[in-house]
């Protein structure tokens, strides 16, 4: 599948301006419509890549292919692919869960050892209670959770449509950006500490990271 995707990014290159954007919107379109199998869906990004670069050669626009209604056809595309299987869908999951946590302990670890042992800010070790940490990741993933859909779902808005870059720029900044992150801010600020307490050595955060990224791998490769 790797091949096909490489292949796709090559044959790409040829089509002119305008049936490169066309065909870059449909590719991200039918890309993000999630439950799909992705290898049924780049076999028929393919054929479609290259059905237009025949069109083209003749002369003839993306009009031939997609019709007026682009947006339409790949409608009509994501209906008829079929569904991926549930299991890979839960790997897909945990991948996500662990990518996130090893992504999240990781920084979190680095910036703080940093402060600690390099600049002498910060303790060495830090105090986790077992509630607080509890609640508060479970609030980051669904808060992470929405970001992710709330960007496919925009991604997925303004394919074949021409957007202001002001409002793009806008919309990503704060909405995708700024917001969660205050949200992200408050969440730990605000929280209470309870539940049972454990201290560890800041450094131990970019182990677990590590940790927490390579079990994203294995979900991965098992998807």
């Amino acid at each position: 599948m790797q091949s096909l995707i490489a292949e796709n990014n090559e044959k790409r290159k040829l089509l002119n301006k305008e049936n490169k954007k066309i065909y870059e919107d449909m590719l991200m379109y039918v890309r993000l419509s999630y439950k799909k199998s992705e290898a049924e869906t780049e076999e028929v990004l393919m054929e479609l890549l290259d059905h237009l670069l025949i069109l083209q050669h003749e002369g003839k626009d993306a009009s031939e292919l997609f019709g007026t209604d682009p947006k339409q056809y790949a409608d009509e595309i994501v209906g008829e692919l079929p569904q991926v299987i549930t299991k890979k869908v839960i790997m897909l999951f945990f991948m996500g869960v662990f990518y996130f946590l090893g992504v999240a302990t990781f920084v979190n670890g680095l910036v703080s050892s940093i402060l600690s042992y390099g600049f002498g800010q910060l303790e060495s070790n830090e105090t986790y209670y077992i509630g607080t940490l509890s609640v508060n990741t479970l609030l980051s993933l669904g808060i992470a959770f929405l970001v992710v859909c709330g960007v496919i779902r925009y991604i997925i808005w303004t394919c074949f449509k021409n957007v202001s870059k002001v409002f793009e720029l806008l919309v990503t900044g704060i909405v995708f950006g700024t917001l969660p992150f205050c949200i992200f801010l408050a969440l730990f600020y605000f929280m209470p500490s309870f539940g049972p307490s454990i201290t560890i050595e800041l450094y131990w955060l970019i182990l677990i990271g590590i940790c927490f990224y390579l079990l994203g791998n294995v979900f991965k490769r098992k998807a």
